[in-house]
């Protein structure tokens, strides 16, 4: 499973990176704008990311706009939802306008932090990432 995780936050993506490389490769950007460019960099190459881990709060661009662009980018390439990049905001708002907003924009899942290990796990197996 490769990943990428968008945070501008040593502290939250640090414990977030070091569980998820047990799973595959693991990158950290810590803005939105380059996430989109990772995100599209890695497209171009045929290794599009298999998690997208996103926080809403960044710096340049916000996770609502890195979303949109990002699914914006496998539309263009053909790529259904069914077969992009499962993305998972992460982030400390956990109010209903940010998460409705967030599947609006075609979020897979929406974790609150302090993100768990068995909360992480759960998301993972529901979105048939991991067994």
């Amino acid at each position: 499973m490769k990943t990428l995780i968008v945070e501008d936050d040593p502290i939250s993506s640090l414990p977030l990176q070091e569980f998820l490389n047990s799973y595959g490769p693991t990158q950290i950007v810590v803005n939105g704008e380059a996430a989109v460019e990772t995100v599209r960099v890695a497209l171009e190459a045929g290794e599009p990311y298999d998690l997208i881990c996103l926080d809403i709060m960044l710096p340049e661009m916000d996770g609502h706009e890195v979303l949109q662009q990002i699914r914006a980018l496998e539309e263009a390439r053909d790529i259904s939802l069914t077969c992009g990049a499962k993305i998972v905001m992460t982030t400390t708002l956990g109010d209903i306008k940010n998460v409705a907003a967030a599947y609006r924009e075609l979020c897979d899942g929406y974790l609150v932090k302090p993100i768990g290990k068995a909360k992480l796990l759960d998301e993972l197996r529901r979105l048939r990432l991991i067994e």
